[in-house]
């Protein structure tokens, strides 16, 4: 048996090397090796600058280290970090009070990553469904949509519909039932007295940036309400003003039973995620039956407080909204014949390749070598999410960087 540490020379290893020995496989990372961030812009080990089209998947909304952020996140880490719920802290209540304003919600449960977010509100839902639409035991059915991704949790890959995030991870948890997306008609037909939820990504983010038929969010708000079904609308990617609004749902003037946030919520620095709903809902909880140890933490609340603040004013809303339809318009009226379709809202976009021709995966590989980095999906799905802070003139230049790789 070797010695702890015999053979290995991480010191001189390249990063990269280090996580490809080291760490499991479940990534497949664009290969290079960020050291700073500021801002909408990224610096490697080598010191070349790239422009960051993807900020982390949406939770880098207000970019690298924004200074409002770094300020709250320093303050509170010489007081306080950690308490768990054991006893209260002096952070948490600013932050729910904060969070229940922003949503127009009476509760929020406060957890760490977007997946347990989801998992709270499938929990709240089949509660909810047994104490208060009176379910039969065991029997609450939540229906979910074709396409969806709300995480990695084995009860979440039980009602995805992507084999990577689905094969071999079985058996799966019961309780799901999947219909088209964007099909109001399929929601309604798959209603039945048992099912306590309909929980729907406003727009689809993995999936390559999906925007459903106009008028859809309503329709299902309305099939919902009608039919005593819990609307859950998991905005992790696609809130924290995305899209234009601070919510995605805005966009239709739909008010869901439940938001599912995570992401930007913490503002790029700490993982923060939470879901809000009125007390008819979340208030199904007793002490004991839910929660998390660093769910609520200090830290994270002081982060989430000062995102909420920046939200409130709704300047980052209106960034996107302007700098977004600047994006796909310029996309939109610039892009070549390899490219089938532009879709997006606010700052944030898909770009569909035609099928069989350079993957989305080459191109950003080429785009990453030119000074610029985003993310494909699904082979044929090169993914944009620039920061809200971004500049117009960066934001030029990282489209102009783009169609070079498109052709």
């Amino acid at each position: 048996m070797r010695s702890p540490g015999s053979g290995c020379h991480t010191a001189s290893m390249d990063p990269r090397e280090q996580v490809e020995r080291f760490s499991a496989h479940n990534y497949h990372p664009l290969p290079v090796v960020i050291t700073h961030g500021e801002g909408s812009w990224v610096t490697d080990i080598d010191g070349k600058k790239y422009l960051d089209l993807l900020s982390a998947y949406s939770a880098l909304n207000f970019g690298h280290r924004h200074p409002r952020l770094i300020e709250a996140a320093k303050a509170q880490l010489d007081r306080l970090t950690l308490t768990s719920r054991a006893f209260h802290n002096d952070q948490l209540g600013a932050f729910a009070q904060g969070l229940s304003e922003l949503t127009g919600k009476e509760m929020v449960l406060p957890m760490n990553s977007g997946a347990e977010a989801v998992e709270t509100a499938i929990k709240t839902a089949r509660k909810w469904g047994y104490l208060v639409k009176g379910v039969a035991a065991d029997a609450a059915r939540v229906v979910v949509a074709d396409g969806n991704f709300h995480g990695r949790t084995t009860t979440i890959v039980s009602f995805s519909t992507d084999p990577d995030a689905r094969d071999d991870f079985g058996p799966f948890t019961p309780g799901f039932d999947v219909v088209g997306y964007g099909d109001a008609d399929a929601l309604r037909a798959a209603i039945t007295p048992s099912t306590v939820a309909f929980l729907v990504e406003p727009i689809q983010g993995e999936a390559g940036v999906l925007l459903p038929p106009d008028g859809y969010l309503k329709a299902a708000r309305e099939i919902c309400r009608e039919n005593n079904v819990l609307f859950i609308a998991d905005e992790i990617q696609s809130g924290m003003g995305r899209t234009g609004k601070t919510f995605a749902v805005e966009w239709e003037d739909v008010v869901p039973d439940m938001y599912v946030m995570g992401k930007a919520l913490g503002g790029g620095i700490y993982p923060v995620s939470a879901v809000a709903a009125d007390s008819d809902v979340l208030g199904v909880f007793k002490p004991g039956e839910h929660g998390s140890t660093f769910g609520g933490n200090p830290l994270g609340a002081a982060i989430g407080t000062q995102v909420i603040a920046m939200l409130k004013t709704g300047e980052f809303q209106e960034r996107s909204r302007v700098m977004g339809d600047h994006m796909l318009d310029r996309l939109r009226a610039e892009a070549p014949s390899t490219v089938a379709e532009i879709r997006g809202r606010g700052l944030w976009a898909g770009v569909q390749l035609h099928p069989g021709q350079e993957s989305a995966r080459s191109r950003c590989e080429r785009l990453m070598v030119d000074g610029v980095l985003a993310k494909d999906t699904h082979e044929t799905t090169i993914r944009l999410a620039p920061p809200l802070v971004i500049e117009q003139d960066d934001l030029d230049l990282a489209i102009d960087k783009l169609l070079k790789v498109l052709h």
